[in-house]
């Protein structure tokens, strides 16, 4: 067992794979549909969520004025300690996270250690600019295709390669994060979830 301190929080960390922790990663302007569904659904699956803020404050306001106040920034972020890490879009939300060299760099080390690394929307698109989705098939919103550089692209709402997950955008998040839970949890977790939140009977 490890104990560590982060800021407010104290994790109690038993790497047996009962507790996973999952980073998501908030700029400027990112989509508040695909944000919070993912870690909304996270939270109900039990599963440790820590909001990171990639700028030197807390503070991040969405594309559509809602201020969200992250846990954690991102020179807190220990990618050891990591199961996933998730990048929602928006706009300009994924221009600024690809801005962010410190965050393409995290991407990388998550890659390289074998974590589950995912995104959604216009996101994948920072992932292809860290350099991981070459042969990878991907997923992005709309228009994007382009910058997903050296993908393959499938033309699916969740697109899953070995650890790397994308999606569409906003109309997918709860979809994607169900599949997310499924990842971490089992599909058992993620069916109950989906009864529970009446979710079967929207897709059915």
């Amino acid at each position: 067992m490890r104990i560590i301190l982060r800021g407010a929080f104290l994790i109690i960390w038993i790497k047996k794979g009962v507790f996973y922790l999952v980073y998501v990663f908030l700029a400027q302007g990112f989509e508040e549909i695909e944000a919070i569904s993912v870690i909304d659904i996270l939270r109900r699956a039990d599963v440790t969520v820590q909001t990171v803020s990639i700028s030197n404050s807390k503070e991040v306001e969405a594309a559509h004025g809602i201020t969200i106040l992250a846990d954690i920034t991102l020179d807190e972020v220990d990618i050891e300690l990591a199961d996933m890490i998730f990048l929602p879009g928006g706009m300009p939300g994924s221009r600024n996270l690809a801005k962010s060299d410190r965050l393409l760099e995290i991407i990388k080390q998550a890659y390289d250690s074998e974590k589950y690394v995912t995104a959604i929307c216009a996101a994948p698109t920072v992932l292809a600019k860290a350099g991981i989705l070459k042969g990878k098939k991907a997923i992005c919103y709309p228009g994007f295709e382009a910058e997903l550089t050296d993908a393959v692209i499938h033309d699916d709402l969740v697109v899953r390669d070995g650890k790397i997950l994308t999606s569409k955008g906003p109309g997918t998040a709860m979809l994607f994060a169900y599949a997310l839970v499924d990842i971490l949890k089992g599909n058992l977790e993620s069916d109950a979830l989906q009864e529970a939140m009446i979710f079967k009977w929207c897709i059915s």
